[in-house]
């Protein structure tokens, strides 16, 4: 006699699948062949650090992925090609005039295809945000001191991202052959021949043949969505890698030290706010795409390499570069049949150069100078190395005067003023505040570390009376919510798992269906 099957009933179906259902169950099934419980648990309770500073980083990493999401869609409407031809798509005062294919499939991907237009400035601007998060987010490293041993790797990897994101970025905005972009092409063209001895060669085979040919759009394009992309997802994982390998780092105070990492653990805690910050950096790019109008190609026109705008200025991150070009004097030197273009190699080539190097070489020269050859896991207050923190502050003063400068003929027009007045001015300034604001912040910083450990804090509010003689006293008020800043305790992370499980014999769960699993 067959055995009668009595139904489950819907409860007892739940209950059989386990505290984390179907989930669960896909999850040990996984576990059984892979075994990745045990990583991945402690994957999950890996501990971040909840000071706001630490949020600068996934500004780049959520810009990166609007940006390459935007991109693919740009990619299928976009003809990297110089081939001309006559155009007569949507944009009226285009008709009958001969453009690039390049900057025609442009046009129509602005006009012509449903949100295209959308998509490319969320595009640009994701641009932008992403270069100026990996700005930002190395200056906090830098003024923390976080790229000291053992991280001396990973800010070797930062340094390189943001030399790759710049070149990209540039390359980016030169694709669509409008007549700003191939400005830009045109410098940087004449950037190449500037190098000595082996400009002419490498300018030779960039452009394929003499400039502008028509092979520099389709190289420059494989360049921008296959080859430096795949490098700097590359490098993030990496990035990434690093991160989770290496103890976080975090601000000295509250239990915190050089052993432990208090924070919030990846699940759920992390993972809820990660999620919200994601959503909302997508959503402030999705707003600047549709409300901020940035690069209308349209009413610049074709690029031709006999004609220039008035006012033409590069995305911000490049600002620094074309301010350099403006301000340097007209510099050569001619011998023995050759010209060397100082106007052009010192302040393109040479100058990035020592910025870039000194940014690769600074960790190594840190411990130089100090013998600092400890690990460090707490950050530093700015305040406490005031000479670090006075060179770094004297460098972005540095980049601002040059990004000031690749306006000069705007500022001239608008204060009606000589251009050449304006490049002196700068050429002055480009000296003098880098040297002001490097000797004042290191003035704030010293006097900052003699004003103990109120410096910084929320001041309590304090009420002023007055006595029948007249005489002035102040009490200080009983304390107001958020004066002080609380902290809930921190809860040691286990030393082993227990994984709810349904018991089944030779899976290493005790009676009860909990798996034990060892970090």
């Amino acid at each position: 006699m067959s055995p009668v099957t009595i139904p489950r009933t819907q409860r007892q179906t739940k209950a059989a699948r386990g505290p984390y259902g179907r989930v669960g169950q896909v999850i040990g099934e996984l576990d059984d062949r892979l075994g990745v419980a045990k990583a991945g648990r402690t994957f999950l309770d890996k501990i971040f650090p909840d000071h706001w500073s630490f949020m600068l980083g996934e500004i780049a990493l959520y810009s990166f992925v609007v940006l390459m999401v935007t991109g693919v869609f740009v990619t299928l409407y976009y003809v990297p090609s110089s081939t001309t031809l006559i155009y007569h798509g949507a944009y009226a005062p285009l008709r009958g005039q001969r453009v690039t294919e390049a900057y025609a499939s442009t046009v129509n991907l602005s006009i012509s295809v449903r949100a295209g237009l959308l998509m490319r400035q969320m595009h640009h601007w994701a641009a932008d945000v992403f270069l100026g998060a990996i700005a930002i987010h190395m200056a906090r490293i830098f003024f923390t001191g976080a790229f000291r041993k053992p991280r001396e790797l990973n800010w070797t990897i930062g340094v390189t991202l943001l030399l790759l994101s710049l070149a990209n970025g540039f390359i980016g905005y030169s694709l669509p052959d409008d007549l700003i972009s191939g400005t830009g092409i045109r410098i940087l063209f004449s950037i190449v021949l500037s190098i000595p001895l082996l400009g002419t060669y490498i300018a030779f085979f960039l452009f394929g043949g003499s400039y502008p040919g028509t092979s520099i759009i389709p190289r420059l394009f494989i360049v921008h969505v296959l080859i430096l992309p795949l490098i700097i997802i590359g490098l993030i994982g990496a990035h990434l890698f690093l991160l989770v390998r290496q103890k976080h780092t975090q601000f000295p105070g509250g239990g915190r030290t050089e052993d432990n990492v208090i924070g919030s653990p990846m699940y759920p805690t992390f993972m809820a706010k990660t999620t919200g910050y994601l959503f909302m950096v997508t959503a402030v790019l999705t707003i600047l795409g549709g409300v901020a109008q940035v690069n209308p190609i349209w009413q610049f026109g074709q690029y031709q390499p006999d004609k220039i705008s008035y006012a033409v200025q590069p995305d911000w991150y490049m600002g620094w570069l074309d301010g350099a070009l403006r301000i340097m004097p007209s510099w050569e030197f001619t011998a023995f049949g050759h010209t060397i273009p100082f106007v052009v190699l010192l302040p393109a080539v040479v100058f990035p150069g020592l910025i870039f190097t000194l940014c690769y070489a600074w960790p190594a020269i840190e411990r130089r100078f100090t013998g600092d050859n400890r690990i460090h896991h707490l950050l530093d207050r700015p305040r406490d190395r005031p000479k670090r923190t006075a060179a770094g502050a004297a460098m972005l003063a540095l980049m601002f005067t040059l990004l000031g400068a690749s306006a000069t003929d705007v500022l001239a027009n608008f204060f009606q003023v000589s251009l050449n007045e304006v490049l002196w001015t700068f050429r002055v300034l480009v000296i003098v505040v880098p040297i002001v604001v490097g000797v004042f912040t290191w003035r704030i910083c010293i006097e900052m570390q003699g004003g103990g450990a109120q410096i910084g804090k929320r001041k309590r509010a304090v009420l002023m009376t007055r006595s029948a003689t007249g005489e002035y006293r102040t009490t200080e008020t009983a304390p107001q919510p958020d004066d002080e800043h609380e902290e809930l305790a921190p809860i040691p992370v286990p030393v082993h798992i227990d994984l709810e499980t349904s018991s089944v014999p030779g899976d290493g769960s005790d009676e009860a269906g909990v798996r034990t699993v060892s970090r």
